[in-house]
């Protein structure tokens, strides 16, 4: 039992360390696509990887946060930084906005199910768990686009986003009263949620517009 435990843990682990990567990626895509310094790349690239985690974290009264705890990861994603820009400098890539959407599509379901894990681990009511997910997937991105003086994605482009946390979330908990293993709960989380996302940016689907 202790040897699952552990191997658990090294799941969540590895869960929020490709999560951080890939909303690193996208913090990169769309500060050099504002044309920032390195400066504003590195540091939005910052604010998209740790800002959801850290919100779960001061909610959920975790001390130290997660960056903390793994300053390796902190080192990573400032090299992710400068080496993004190097090659995108050397290979002249031309940042689209659909470049920036797979991988914060990805890292929203890795995000989303992380933060529902997290939540379900100190025994959160189902709702708070799932709106916990729905936190951690899609804070880091809304501060990347303040940051880059945007209206944030999750709330602007009417394809579903926060929507598909929320779906996630509850695949989450679905699977896990119905007894199965949390890392195959994780699993589906990540799927359902970078999955309707991928989805909705592909075959372009809409929520309704406020109209006046």
């Amino acid at each position: 039992m202790d040897s699952i435990a552990s191997w658990g843990k090294q799941l969540l682990v590895a869960v929020e360390i490709a999560g951080t990567a890939a909303f690193a990626m996208s913090g990169v895509l769309t500060a050099a696509r504002k044309r920032l310094d390195p400066v504003g790349v590195c540091a939005v690239g910052f604010i998209a990887a740790f800002g959801g985690g850290t919100l779960r974290g001061r909610l959920l009264d975790h001390r130290p946060f997660f960056w903390v705890r793994h300053v390796e990861v902190l080192w990573g994603v400032f090299a992710l930084c400068v080496l993004a820009m190097f090659f995108m400098r050397t290979r002249h890539f031309a940042v689209t906005e659909r470049a920036i959407q797979w991988p914060d599509a990805i890292g929203l379901g890795l995000f989303s199910a992380a933060g529902v894990h997290q939540a379900m681990l100190v025994q959160m009511p189902a709702i708070v768990a799932v709106l916990m997910g729905v936190i951690t997937g899609v804070f880091g991105g809304v501060l990347r686009d303040v940051f880059c003086n945007e209206i944030p994605t999750a709330f602007k482009d009417h394809r579903p986003y926060a929507l598909c946390a929320l779906a996630g979330g509850w695949a989450y908990l679905g699977l896990l009263n119905a007894g199965q293993p949390d890392w195959i709960a994780l699993a589906l989380c990540v799927i359902v949620t970078a999955g309707l996302r991928g989805l909705a940016v592909w075959r372009n689907w809409r929520v309704p517009a406020w109209r006046a």
